[in-house]
Parts: C-alpha cells; sequence; structure tokens
C-alpha cells in the first residue's frame, strides 16, 4: 500500500471529500493510536483476535486536510476485518477514514465526512496469493 504521506496533500483532500454511508463508533468509545498513514493499523487489524483496530492520522497530510476543511476533530481511522484467508496472517478489510465537521465548498454547513474502501492485505504488506 502506498502510503498518505506519498500523496499530495490535494489529492488526500479529494479523497476525503467523498462521502460513503459507515457505521462508526464514536471516537470516544475506543482507543486509538496515532499514526502517519493506515498501514500500522491494518496490520492491526490482521494481528487482532477480533480482527478490528483503530487509529488517528497525524502529520502534515491530517493537518493540511484538516485546515482545508476547517473541519472540527482529528481524522479517524477504523480497519476491519471482512474475510480471513487460509494463508497465514491475510485478509480482506475495510479501512474507514472519517471526521467531523468538515465543511465543503459549497456546502451550506459543515458535517462528517467518511471514505471507506476495502483491500486485500497480508502481514509482510502484499496481497495474499490466493483469496481462498
Amino acid at each position: 500500500m502506498t502510503s498518505f504521506k506519498s500523496y499530495p496533500a490535494a489529492a488526500a483532500a479529494l479523497l476525503l471529500s467523498t462521502t460513503l454511508l459507515a457505521g462508526d463508533l464514536p471516537a470516544d468509545d475506543i482507543v486509538r493510536s496515532p499514526v502517519h498513514d493506515a498501514r500500522p493499523v491494518m496490520l492491526a487489524a490482521l494481528e487482532s483476535p477480533d480482527g478490528t483496530a483503530h487509529g488517528v492520522l497525524t502529520g502534515e497530510v491530517a493537518d493540511a486536510i484538516t485546515r482545508q476543511f476547517k473541519a472540527n476533530s482529528p481524522i479517524y481511522i477504523d480497519v476491519s476485518t471482512q474475510k480471513r484467508y487460509r494463508q497465514s496472517g491475510c485478509a480482506r478489510l475495510s479501512v474507514v477514514f472519517w471526521q467531523e465537521g468538515v465543511k465543503l465548498p459549497e456546502a451550506a454547513s459543515a458535517r462528517k465526512q467518511t471514505i471507506e474502501f476495502g483491500i486485500n492485505y497480508c502481514l509482510d504488506g502484499r496481497p495474499p496469493q490466493s483469496m481462498q
């Protein structure tokens, strides 16, 4: 996976501005690790007995996105395992980035913005050899 640090801030902001529906737990109810990209959270989910992990995006990209959209919360990352594969340490992951109080251009008011994607991922950083 490419680190978010390698994306220009504008591209990351465009990704965050895409709204998808996702059920999220309130940020106050879970422990979140500070991270500069999603990879450590994805690895933690792969190693977690319940297949979940949570983080909060920090660093220059997170700061630039928050400033650009005048958001009133950090950028949260939630990863959950959708399916574990036979290959040890490999799974299908759901990765969700979300932020409260995002003010998009031409929007009447600020609101929660979410982006979610799925990825087949292994502890070695590669995709699984088989989807079984």
